[in-house]
């Protein structure tokens, strides 16, 4: 008796060993995706490594790898050509991309910040509070022909003369450079350069750009995704812009615990800056959580007609053919 027990015992245990194995071989495994973003890892992308730290890619099906572009390349361009599903852009970017001869096919499918939260500096010392100001003064930047555009904008409107401005590369001296060696005004992300200034204790002159024109209130970053992606594998932008999402609205109610789950992507920057650059931004991802990533084609349509205006682009690009919010809902 007590023999056929064990055996009865043992077949048992055989059948639960096997469910358990029939079970784990029916997973659906996870779909490899690849994310180009614009930079090194940064505040901006705070979301997407909280998606990751969390489990949400994972449970939305999904294995996430972040790369970043290199030196010759652009988040559009992989994106574009197959290098990556989706990627960081910039709407700037975008609307170049569709201005082309030979248009790239890349859409916006969500904002990571709702406003422009960048601005033109100077040191506090400075004198140098408005636009107007620039005169006979040396801008140090990235000398694009966008940034010219945008400096000329808030300068004549401010009753400038943008002709009497001299614009110089960024030598990379950083805040502490500010206002020395011929670097009088520079343009800087007020959640990262400004907190490094505030940091090395340099005082600013800030002078925002969405406040200077509001057509300068455009996007940047976005999340986009190629045109190829969006009508073979809709189902996989859908799960992937989610996972996102609780991503974002995760680092927007818990800045200090997502700082340091982007510190084990970020090698260079302390700890105690990355808390205070995401405690900035974490409060400017959104006006409201819920509605995280939402754009508007008056945004579009704006920034747009500026760059129309100022000879970027040589005609106004549909909104509707930039950006999408159909994966939000």
């Amino acid at each position: 008796m007590k023999k056929q027990w064990m055996i009865a015992v043992t077949l048992v245990a055989g059948l639960a060993l096997a469910g358990c194995g029939a079970k784990k071989s029916s997973a659906k495994p996870l779909k490899n995706i690849t994310v180009v973003l614009d930079y090194v890892p940064n505040t901006n992308h705070t979301g997407m490594y909280v998606a990751q730290a969390k489990n949400y890619y994972k449970q939305a099906g999904l294995k996430v790898k972040f790369i970043e572009p290199g030196d010759n390349s652009t988040s559009i361009g992989l994106v574009a050509a197959g290098k990556g599903q989706f990627g960081v852009s910039y709407q700037e970017d975008v609307t170049y991309a569709h201005a082309k001869a030979t248009p790239i096919p890349v859409k916006a499918i969500a904002t990571l910040v709702q406003h422009n939260t960048s601005s033109f500096v100077t040191r506090a010392d400075s004198g140098i509070t408005s636009p107007k100001q620039f005169e006979n003064h040396i801008y140090a930047g990235w000398q694009s022909p966008s940034e010219a555009a945008v400096l000329k904008a808030v300068m004549t409107q401010a009753g400038g003369d943008f002709k009497k401005l001299k614009i110089v590369g960024a030598n990379g001296s950083g805040p502490e450079g500010l206002g020395k060696k011929g670097q009088d005004i520079e343009w800087y992300f007020d959640g990262w350069d400004g907190i490094k200034a505030k940091q090395l204790g340099v005082k600013l002159n800030t002078m925002p750009l969405r406040k200077l024109d509001k057509r300068l209130d455009y996007y940047t970053p976005v999340l986009i995704t190629s045109n190829r992606e969006i009508k073979q594998d809709p189902k996989t932008v859908r799960a992937f812009v989610k996972a996102t999402k609780q991503g974002y609205q995760y680092a927007i109610a818990h800045p200090t615990a997502s700082a340091k789950i982007l510190k084990r992507a970020d090698k260079t920057d302390s700890l105690k800056f990355l808390t205070a650059s995401q405690q900035y931004l974490s409060k400017h991802y959104t006006d409201t959580p819920s509605n995280w990533g939402a754009m508007t084609s008056k945004v579009w349509n704006n920034y747009t007609g500026f760059m129309k205006e100022y000879g970027l682009i040589k005609q106004a690009i549909p909104a509707k053919d930039m950006y999408t919010n159909e994966f939000l809902k």
